[in-house]
Order: structure tokens, then sequence, then C-alpha cells
């Protein structure tokens, strides 16, 4: 399983922790912000920045208001952040990696058009046959992934059991960090490289989350 970058699995309005306040839909997201952007297909890490949750949060509400505002929201059945970005002290390419959920794929038709406007492109998928991958900002400066999956699928559930074991498991987190700073070392131009071999620390996370009884929350 390939994981993208964390927060609750709760529906709907999971991260959704913005002030009343806060510009609506499609207003784009402040310059002031933390550090993100990366170069397609490289590898740097950055140490952990709190304003990554905020800023996640944020653009899941954006996303929100986005959907609703073409009156398709009661398609989305949940919204999360994962991957290294939300857990709290881990270093993490800067990308903010986020999870759109849905009870099927052919939602993605109607959604699109907000993430279109939202300024998110349509990619491949690699070899993550449960999703629909989009991703923000041009090659050269990467700041957000977006895949949308159905709720329940491996997408979902490995990227949220991860991020929640790596949450609740500081020492984990600290060993995950040690490896891919190892690994940015000698593969920061080859993404592909890079993803590869952290694989079998990510299948042991898995294991060690089920174990655990890690999983993910009832239907909504």
């Amino acid at each position: 399983m390939r994981t993208g970058g964390g927060g609750s699995g709760r529906p709907r309005d999971c991260l959704i922790r913005a002030n009343a306040g806060r510009k609506p839909p499609d207003a784009g997201p402040p310059n002031d912000g933390p550090p993100l952007g990366l170069e397609r297909g490289t590898v740097a890490l950055a140490s952990h920045h709190p304003e990554w949750l905020d800023a996640a949060a944020t653009e899941l509400e954006r996303l929100e208001a986005a959907f609703e505002r073409d009156g398709d929201d009661g398609r989305v059945l949940g919204y999360e952040h994962v991957g290294s970005t939300a857990v709290p002290g881990l270093a993490a390419k800067p990308i903010l990696d986020l999870l759109v959920l849905v009870a099927d794929l052919e939602a993605v038709i109607s959604l699109q058009p907000a993430l279109e406007r939202l300024q998110y492109e349509r990619r491949p998928n690699g070899d993550v046959p449960d999703r629909v991958f989009f991703a923000k900002g041009p090659e050269t400066d990467r700041t957000h992934y977006l895949s949308v999956a159905p709720w329940g699928s491996d997408c979902h559930r490995e990227q949220v059991v991860f991020r929640d074991f790596l949450q609740a498991n500081p020492s984990a987190a600290e060993a995950y960090e040690t490896l891919k700073r190892r690994l940015a070392e000698g593969h920061s131009d080859e993404r592909a490289a890079y993803t590869d071999r952290k694989e079998p620390f990510v299948e042991d996370i898995l294991e060690r989350a089920a174990s655990a009884g890690f999983g993910l929350e009832e239907w909504p």
C-alpha cells in the first residue's frame, strides 16, 4: 500500500475546525501559511510545521463549501487529512495529503468541476486502483495531493489506520522519520524508489495496527 501523507476518521466534518469568519469556498489560501510545495518526482523533507494541520482543515472546509455550492455535498461521506503532515512532530514532504470519501467513484463525475475550480488537476492513479487522484500546484511546486476514494476501500482504510497508529505511537513515528530521512538522502530525485523502499515498514505498521485493533469508523 502507498500512504499519502493525518486527523481523526470522523465523517463529514472530521477535520473542519476552522472559525466561522474564514473566507469561503473558492478564495485562495493565504500566502503567509506554512511552507508547502515540492517539485514533482523529487524528495525533500521538512521538519513538522504545526500549521500544516490548520492548513489542511482550511482546505477541507473550502472543498466542502465548493461541493455544497454545486449541490454535490451530499455525495461526500467524509474528509480526512492523511500522510506525514497529519502526524504532529513527524518530518514530511511539504505537500498536504487529503482524502474525500464517497459511496462509489462515480461521484467523481459530479465532484470534478468543483475540484478544477479549486485548481486541482486530475492525474493518473499510479498503482492505487480504488481512488481517483488529483494534484494541486504546478509540477515544479506541488502543494496538495487529493484522493477521492470509496468509504471502506483499501485506500481509505490503509491511509487512516497508518496515520492513526503513528499518532498514537511516537516511537513508531520516530522510526519512520529516521527511515524517511535516510531514504531521502539517497533518492532525492527518485520519488518512486523512495516510496518503494518504505513499503516494508508501512506493511509492518499496518499489521501491527490491525493487531492492536485500529480500524475505521462505521459507515456514516
